[in-house]
């Protein structure tokens, strides 16, 4: 599968906000998106009109970008969230946020999504004790997510899960450090969300 291959900091600056996708490195003073508050390339500190059809797009980039996923499949997503019964873009999020590599994430498994994606992918992780290697798994409210017994000691997995116990979790995960397991509570609503992404925007984008 295609897959972008640059730098992801690009990707943050070009949003002009944080995506978390290089881990720690994102919650320090050298973060680029710190140092460099204006999108990359030649022209991006000229930069400044956006017409409406530019801020639509934008927003979907942001909250693509932010979960690594290809545009053909977000356009599955949002059709699939348009299906469902609720709000649609609401139902997006929660498509996205149910996502094996997102929960491993969330749950201080991985210290960013891609590492996430790359620790499921590479067949460490168990869901109801069973492999799943499948990044874009849709787990279910009540699922357990553990590392296998061999994966324990991988110092990536020890450090991200010893900074996301200092940080703390999501309120509709729960984990137990120790024994690297967490369950998934309930499918997030909005308001437990921490996304700074307008949901509508995108909606308005795809009902164009």
């Amino acid at each position: 599968m295609a897959r972008y291959t640059d730098a992801v900091c690009r990707l943050c600056r070009r949003e002009g906000e944080k995506l978390f996708l290089k881990g720690e490195k994102c919650y320090t003073d050298k973060c680029p998106v710190e140092r460099r508050t204006y999108p990359p390339g030649e022209h991006g500190q000229g930069r400044k009109k956006v017409s409406e059809y530019g801020l639509h797009l934008r927003e979907k980039q942001k909250l693509r970008r932010m979960y690594g996923v290809l545009e053909k499949q977000f356009a599955r997503y949002y059709e699939l969230a348009n299906r469902r019964k609720g709000v649609t873009g609401e139902n997006l999020l929660q498509i996205l946020e149910c996502r094996l590599d997102n929960v491993v994430y969330r749950m201080g498994f991985a210290p960013s999504r891609p590492a996430a994606r790359q620790l499921v992918m590479h067949g460490h992780i168990l869901v109801n004790g069973n492999k799943v290697d499948i990044p874009s798994y849709e787990l279910r409210a009540g699922d357990t997510v553990s590392t296998r017994e061999g994966s324990r000691n991988i110092p990536m997995v020890r450090s991200s899960l010893e900074a996301a116990a200092a940080r703390g979790i999501a309120e509709w995960l729960e984990v137990d450090w120790e024994q690297q397991t967490g369950k998934m509570l309930a499918v997030p609503t909005r308001e437990q969300m921490d996304l700074t992404i307008q949901e509508h925007l995108i909606v308005e984008h795809y009902s164009r």
